[in-house]
């Protein structure tokens, strides 16, 4: 019942949209070229069902290898810098830097280094995802109790034990919000460097798919292809939720019911 209650107000309000939007684009005679209706992109859809799949797929492998890599990178680098102030004011604001930096303006050099294909896509989209993850886990880090940390002090702890057994779990909170922000950033990066770097053909992906539906005004199936890189930052984001209440639910107030 609770999950009814959760569910239907959204389901309203997604079938009041797209019956509206379905009758005023029949109403006003709106050409699919320009605005298609809902009935044409579910159309385009199943006509390139194919391709559709085999883009979706391929976006998918690119996305997840960038997100994989931003996560070990990303809490591994938090934890060294967390490990030494001074290492943290020293690297820290070169990674802000490099955040700052538009992937657009270097996604050329990236080719240039690593070749077109899916080498330069993981790589941009890794470096979209990469600091919501380092950021908010070093603010999770540095921020675990004082009093904690004394406690571990009194008792003779490492620095590498206070890591692991105190800093670390009370950072997990922190990491997986970095993880949330960046599950559908890493599709975003893909999509981008597809834009660039990407491969053509049947092996191309969605950001492949949508410049060539762009190119021929198959505006249905860019919408169609829009809509599938929203799923799929929408089915990422809900895994990493699933994982985060998992794991937190037991004892964290953000993720009890």
């Amino acid at each position: 019942m609770s999950l009814l209650k959760k569910i239907f107000p959204p389901l309203v309000v997604f079938v009041l949209f797209i019956g509206g939007w379905e009758w005023i684009v029949r109403l006003i005679g709106m050409p699919p070229y320009i605005l298609p209706k809902p009935s044409d992109i579910a159309a385009a859809a199943m006509e390139n069902s194919t391709n559709l799949i085999t883009s979706v797929s391929t976006t998918i492998v690119e996305a997840l290898i960038g997100f994989a890599i931003s996560t070990v990178l990303g809490i591994s680098i938090a934890i060294l810098l967390a490990l030494s102030k001074t290492v943290e004011k020293s690297v820290y604001p070169y990674a802000i830097i490099l955040q700052t930096i538009p992937v657009v303006a270097i996604a050329p050099i990236i080719v240039i280094w690593f070749g077109a294909g899916i080498n330069a896509i993981v790589i941009i989209s890794f470096l979209i995802s990469f600091f919501p993850i380092l950021s908010n886990t070093l603010i999770g880090l540095n921020s675990t109790d004082q009093n904690m940390k004394n406690l571990f002090y009194l008792y003779n702890a490492s620095k590498l034990q206070t890591i692991w057994k105190l800093r670390f779990p009370a950072a997990l909170p922190y990491i997986m919000a970095g993880l949330k922000i960046s599950c559908s950033s890493s599709v975003v990066g893909a999509i981008v460097g597809e834009y660039i770097a990407g491969i053509g053909g049947g092996q191309g992906g969605l950001g492949y798919g949508i410049t060539v539906a762009a190119t021929r005004l198959q505006t249905p199936y860019l919408f169609a292809c829009g809509l599938a890189a929203s799923a799929l930052g929408i089915a990422f984001f809900l895994i990493i939720n699933l994982i985060s209440n998992r794991l937190l639910q037991s004892w964290h107030e953000s993720a009890m019911k």
